[in-house]
């Protein structure tokens, strides 16, 4: 339902005008944009980015999955020869862009409000997080001598959970999404360690005094504990303010269609976060069961999925005729 309701919901969206015979001023497009989960090449969104001019396209020799493949040759393998460079857009190339979605939170369930309209969308900064101790043996290395590597990352992990935490804002996210362990023995005291972390706010400042205070952790733990710990910043982009207009224009589709509705922002970032940067963009949001995501039963219902296209549709009606 992640990316999937947007997807076909879209399409039917689309299929739907052409079958009342809408005459838009003008064109109604589907965009599908490829890697916004950044689990392949470590960098989500890759598909916009690209498109609104925010990933320099030589990136795609140098962005590489864990097989070693680089973006170029997987796309070449997979039958895209396009040059990136052709790829992005001029400003205001698209009058408007909406996209559909579920809340991928418990918000819209809880309230039994079906259609969320999204004013701001949180941005992640990610990072990647290095500890390197000394390993040994797990039976001959007695505990006053150790400098374990796992034990600091540990230390690490709480420090993004606290940071997280004491910005007082429930915008505030902190994740540690990613722990590998070497040499992973059950038998040997872990001497290196890596984190992937992923800090995400509404407000940039205050997401960017989170990863501050993660920094300064990180050296005291290294001081005390006696190891090194290197950061390395992967990406760190600003949040978006989705455009009042078409914000309107979303809020009075529902509220014509007797659809209650309310203002929120996406704490997920997606596709739209991007988008802003070159086109008028809002989102609207549908309830998916328990708020639940990015897991096996994440769920959003025939009659949710429905009246969220409905919006979409009567939302594209309107501003094709602007």
């Amino acid at each position: 339902f992640d990316g999937t309701v947007g997807v076909l919901g879209g399409l039917e969206a689309i299929r739907a005008l052409k079958r009342a015979r809408h005459e838009p001023k003008r064109s109604i497009e589907l965009l599908l944009f490829t890697s916004e989960e950044p689990t392949r090449f470590g960098i989500g969104c890759l598909g916009s980015r690209l498109l609104c001019g925010s990933l320099d396209p030589s990136f795609g020799s140098s962005l590489k999955d864990a097989q070693g493949q680089s973006l170029d040759e997987v796309r070449a393998a997979t039958g895209f020869h396009g040059r990136l460079a052709t790829v992005p857009l001029p400003p205001n190339y698209y009058a408007g862009f909406v996209e559909l979605h579920i809340e991928q939170g418990p918000l819209l369930e809880r309230d039994g409000i079906p259609i969320g309209v999204v004013t701001s969308i949180a941005a992640p900064a990610s990072l990647r997080v290095f500890v390197e101790g000394e390993g040994g043996h797990a039976g001959a290395v007695l505990m006053p001598q150790r400098r374990d590597a796992f034990c600091a990352a540990a230390e690490v992990v709480l420090a993004v959970e606290s940071a997280a935490k004491s910005t007082g804002s429930l915008d505030t996210v902190a994740t540690a999404g990613v722990c590998d362990i070497y040499p992973g023995a059950v038998n040997s005291v872990p001497s290196r360690v890596r984190l992937d972390l992923d800090v995400r706010d509404v407000v940039a400042e205050r997401r960017d005094n989170a990863l501050r205070a993660i920094y300064d952790a990180c050296d005291e733990i290294a001081l005390r504990r006696g190891v090194h710990i290197r950061t390395e910043p992967i990406n760190s982009d600003d949040p978006a303010q989705c455009d009042p207009s078409i914000v309107q224009a979303i809020s009075d589709t529902a509220t014509r269609h007797g659809f209650q509705c309310q203002p929120m922002i996406s704490r997920a970032y997606h596709d739209s976060l991007f988008m802003t940067r070159i086109v008028p963009a809002a989102m609207i949001f549908i309830p998916c069961k328990d708020g639940l995501s990015h897991r096996p039963d994440e769920y959003a219902s025939p009659q949710d999925i429905g009246q969220g296209v409905l919006v979409l549709a009567e939302t594209l009606r309107t501003l094709s005729l602007q």
